[in-house]
């Protein structure tokens, strides 16, 4: 992990060194670490507080069959896709567990109860509440798992064969899917992306 800056804001030093780390360590990681990234994500701010979310702790021979999947499916897309499916398999394999965090649908399928307007217009609303809150809960759990010295990635790649790992973890079809394998990290001093100026971000309007 990245020295601290004296007198920094610890929250504000955790999202600046945060990293995305695709080789972990061979270390387990404690029942009451997994714990506390779960309680982080399941604090996340969510559309009408409805918590529309569900958190699958991976590890021993489902684990291995993610792996399986993934390596498999791969072969079936164009090369890029197929490289970074393959590293996404690498990385799941390395670590010594993963999160999965799906949505449950509850939102969608009661949203036209709490808004009357047509359905398609309320499916489409809740569906992007949905994702808007569980992308939150992710990055929660990305955040405190820095926070306490883990290592983590999130496998958007893995959106490409999506149905087929939601049916692997016995959960139905949905909207929304992060993969993230957890652990120690097994590489040094990662630097991270070099990001825009927030000038070229960011519009003042008065």
């Amino acid at each position: 992990m990245e020295k601290r800056e004296k007198g920094r804001n610890e929250t504000i030093q955790t999202i600046a060194s945060r990293r995305s780390i695709r080789l972990f360590a061979d270390k387990r990681v404690g029942e009451a670490d997994i714990k506390k990234i779960l309680e982080a994500a399941n604090h996340a701010p969510s559309a009408h507080n409805q918590q529309s979310w569900r958190f699958i702790v991976v590890d021993g021979e489902t684990k291995s069959k993610l792996v399986n999947l993934v390596s498999a499916s791969s072969g079936g897309f164009p090369r890029p896709s197929s490289v970074l499916l393959r590293m996404a398999a690498r990385s799941i394999a390395s670590a010594p567990v993963v999160i999965a965090v799906i949505n449950t649908g509850e939102l969608i399928c009661h949203g036209t109860d709490l808004f009357k307007i047509d359905k398609e217009s309320a499916h489409d609303f809740f569906r992007i509440m949905e994702i808007q809150s569980s992308a939150a809960a992710v990055q929660n759990l990305l955040l405190a798992a820095t926070s306490i010295g883990l290592a983590t990635v999130w496998l958007g790649i893995l959106i490409l064969v999506k149905d087929e790992v939601l049916a692997l973890l016995g959960e139905p079809k949905g909207e929304f899917m992060a993969v993230i394998p957890v652990g120690y990290s097994a590489v040094k001093n990662v630097s991270g992306p070099k990001k825009n100026p927030i000038e070229m971000a960011v519009k003042y309007l008065k």
